[in-house]
């Protein structure tokens, strides 16, 4: 019995050495105090667990296992020198401060002349993507978080092959952790194909503490420099067959025309990091004609970037708001600049209205993100839970004129670890459309009233508001 307990003694004593020594790394990791807080309250509070997810989700490793800043930066500003010079061109006043942010903090340019369609049905993008695919004639980039081995999955991959047997050039890029559930087999045969095909931060035994908190969350398809697609819907039937309470519901964007350029940049800059493969050539950006009057700007944000260009984007475009802000997103945790803004927005007349899902996916991220509710609904805002199935779109309306479509959750993993791409598109006619969409969701959604919400069983709240001081690790 004496040496059980002297046993159990050295147990505690070397793990309270190890709790205290994974608090002091927390700290002096200078982070962001919410998110120190947060990771001090995990370690010190959920034994042994707390420890295990800072190993695998913690550790800010950007500076060690990623490419430097300025190998980044140089990489940015090199594909972009290739491009066409970008003409002069007329945005909405009330939004030329937003330009103005976006390019002077990531060389993000306004590029003009495109033709946007929306997607929000994925057999309709994907039918769309597959006689796109049909009809090129020099190259495809494709860059998916998730990649399935299913029936979708086939066909793509069929679709693919087929071009290359043309003799297209074709590059791949999966995530590692989003796509871990389709067989090797199934990259494999894009690789006899003669298709280049890399996973992002490979994952392995060895890598797996330093890699799986930083994932390629980009949905990225470019096609002869002139078509793309960007937007939520990854590769996976369930996209289309939906899931097992009901329709998944998606949106996804087309763009033809100069903004196209932007998403090859990011693309390209991508594929660096994936094969230490650096090109530039200006083949990948041709001389495009007008199709279409949309300008918009390509935003991509990430853990090698100096600022969070996708987050500051958004909260300037909150900000600049003076009659609506209409916001689609399967997970609400945000920063708390955004969520003042949010609610500064409303107090001052904005029409707000954050529509979520009413089941979801990840169910820890959804209770935490329902302690939100009280204090958004108490400055006016107004929220709806959508009840069709499970709400993965990613779209933000402003004052009917800016559309944000893209890959990017309205969550601080989106807004500071995952490499994320988003399309600004600056035109009063999309946005209708945009507008229009939100409208026939909001028929399918129940709204919360604050009269009925705060008589919720007390443990429910206590639970929620529990799990929001985790909101920034979920």
């Amino acid at each position: 019995m004496q040496i059980n307990a002297t046993f159990i003694l050295i147990l505690e004593i070397l793990y309270l050495i190890t709790v205290v020594s994974v608090v002091v790394v927390v700290i002096s990791e200078n982070r962001n105090p919410i998110k120190t807080m947060a990771w001090v309250l995990a370690v010190v509070f959920l034994p042994f667990v707390g420890i295990i997810w800072y190993a695998f989700f913690g550790q800010d490793t950007t500076k060690k296992h990623l490419i430097s800043k300025r190998m980044y930066s140089k990489l940015k500003k090199r594909p972009l020198d290739e491009m066409e010079t970008p003409e002069e061109i007329s945005v909405p006043e009330e939004h030329v401060s937003l330009v103005n942010l976006l390019k002077n903090m990531d060389y993000t340019p306004l590029l003009g002349g495109n033709d946007v369609k929306l997607f929000t049905s994925a057999e309709d993008k994907f039918n769309q993507l597959f006689a796109d695919i049909e009809q090129a004639r020099n190259h495809i980039h494709v860059e998916y978080y998730v990649f399935m081995d299913d029936e979708l999955g086939r066909r793509f991959q069929e679709a693919l092959i087929r071009k290359a047997q043309e003799g297209l050039e074709i590059r791949i890029i999966y995530d590692s952790f989003g796509s871990r559930k389709a067989k090797k087999k199934f990259f494999e045969a894009f690789r006899m194909a003669g298709i280049e095909t890399e996973p992002f931060l490979k994952l392995t035994w060895s890598a797996l503490t330093s890699r799986l908190n930083y994932r390629n969350h980009r949905k990225i398809v470019v096609i002869d420099g002139r078509i793309g697609y960007t937007g939520g819907m990854n590769v996976a039937d369930r996209y289309i067959k939906g899931c097992e309470w009901g329709h998944w519901r998606d949106t996804h964007a087309r763009i033809e025309g100069k903004g196209v350029q932007g998403l090859q940049s990011v693309f390209l800059i991508d594929w660096y990091f994936v094969s230490q493969t650096l090109i530039t050539s200006r083949e990948y950006f041709p001389m495009l004609d007008n199709f279409g009057k949309c300008p918009l700007q390509i935003v991509n944000s990430g853990p090698l970037s100096e600022e969070n260009e996708i987050s500051y984007g958004i909260t300037q475009a909150i900000y600049e708001a003076r009659k609506s802000i209409f916001i689609q997103t399967p997970y609400f945790l945000p920063p708390d600049t955004m969520v003042h803004a949010l609610q500064a927005a409303a107090l001052r007349g904005v029409d707000v209205r954050l529509m979520l899902s009413k089941r979801s996916d990840v169910a820890l991220a959804q209770l935490a993100s329902r302690s939100y509710f009280k204090e958004m609904l108490h400055a006016g805002v107004k929220i709806y839970q959508y009840r069709k199935g499970f709400l993965h779109a990613k779209m933000m309306i402003f004052d009917h004129s800016l559309t944000l479509v893209g890959s990017a959750n309205f969550d601080s993993r989106s807004f500071d670890q995952n490499f994320e791409v988003e399309a600004f598109i600056y035109d009063d006619e999309l946005a209708q459309q945009a507008d229009d969409i939100f409208t026939e969701d909001q028929r399918l959604c129940e709204q919360i009233l604050l009269r009925e919400w705060t008589k919720r069983p007390l443990a429910k709240r206590f639970l929620e508001s529990l799990l929001r001081l985790f909101a920034p690790l979920l």
